[in-house]
């Protein structure tokens, strides 16, 4: 498992038992995001000290190190590892920008990267930044969560902006839309999930870009994730410290959030955090999640099989099929 947090340097743990592997060490300031690449050869984090670093996850050398023109919000490796996007915030003078990078692997030349990247997406459309980007499926599509609660599909090839489509501040009265996660489905990458500001999360259809489900929540939310296995979304978030009477858990409504993925009913909440939950990440057998807060805790969670297959039970699956969404 692999964290970020605001101090600066990456921890690797083992998610078996939370022991700490190792740290990267390197950058001068906050760490905004981690990702690896699926060999776990290479991983990318991007910080506020205006650097993109390139780590080699077995050593934890950081063979490559690109600057940045503001702080490094989101950074992703496309499914096959050959390509990384960053997405540098829209401050200091800034437009704000996702530049994507050629990655090479050779063994013997990590450190011989392109300095300079091979394309240059400006996103900001209507004068919303971008805050946070993924993949495709074969790395076809760049789709894009802005400020403004739109998302957008790119053309990862050429930068060609292909679909704009307002996912967020259309369910609820809510003023601030801010995209805060967007997340694949596991199994195919066919349909994406985005959080927001907005107290709701968001499924969207990669190809069609038609929005197919919304889950609506109770506090201004920060990440969302789809499970492998079995149907169900996860939602995090909560009201900042500073807009609460009291940090308790049961004011700031600091708890994991379950959806059914296609009939949208909460069913179930997992406490824990004392601050807001910034991110989840769904193990990729399914077989539970870990939650980060800004509480300064890292939570892992395995589901109890029991309690997984009563609230998926065959009854449930049987409407579902009935009604042909599933």
């Amino acid at each position: 498992m692999f964290s970020v947090s605001k101090d600066n340097a990456a921890s690797i743990w083992y998610a078996s038992n939370g022991e700490r592997i190792g740290t990267l060490e390197g950058h001068q300031g906050a760490i905004w995001s981690i990702d690896v690449d699926n060999d776990t050869h290479l991983c990318a984090t991007g910080g506020g000290d205006l650097e993109i670093k390139l780590w080699k996850v077995e050593t934890g050398k950081c063979v490559f190190s690109w600057d940045a023109p503001s702080p490094v919000k989101r950074v992703a490796f496309s499914p096959d590892g050959k390509k990384l996007l960053a997405i540098a915030d829209q401050l200091m003078g800034h437009k704000g920008t996702i530049s994507v990078f050629d990655i090479n692997h050779d063994e013997a030349s990590l450190s011989e990267q392109s300095v300079n990247p091979f394309l240059v997406i400006e996103t900001a459309e209507g004068g919303s930044k971008a805050n946070v980007a993924g993949w495709s499926a074969k790395g076809e599509f760049i789709i894009v969560g802005h400020d403004n609660g739109y998302v957008s599909k790119y053309n990862s090839a050429n930068g060609e902006l292909i679909d704009t489509l307002q996912v967020h501040g259309i369910h609820n009265e809510e003023k601030i839309v801010s995209i805060t996660d967007i997340q694949f489905a596991p199994e195919d990458k066919s349909y994406f999930i985005t959080s927001s500001k907005d107290k709701c999360a968001v499924l969207t259809d990669v190809d069609t870009f038609e929005l197919l489900k919304v889950y609506k929540a109770d506090a201004p939310m920060n990440t969302a994730a789809i499970t492998a296995i079995k149907d169900f979304v996860i939602l995090g978030g909560g009201q900042e410290a500073r807009n609460v009477t009291t940090t308790a858990e049961s004011q700031g409504k600091f708890e994991a959030r379950f959806y059914h993925k296609i009939f949208e009913d909460e069913i179930g909440r997992v406490k824990g955090h004392f601050g807001p939950l910034n991110t989840i990440a769904v193990h990729p057998d399914g077989s539970g999640y870990s939650s980060g807060g800004e509480d300064g805790f890292i939570r892992v969670h395995s589901f109890d099989k029991s309690y997984y297959d009563f609230l998926f039970d065959a009854e449930r699956t049987e409407r579902a099929q009935a009604q042909g969404d599933y």
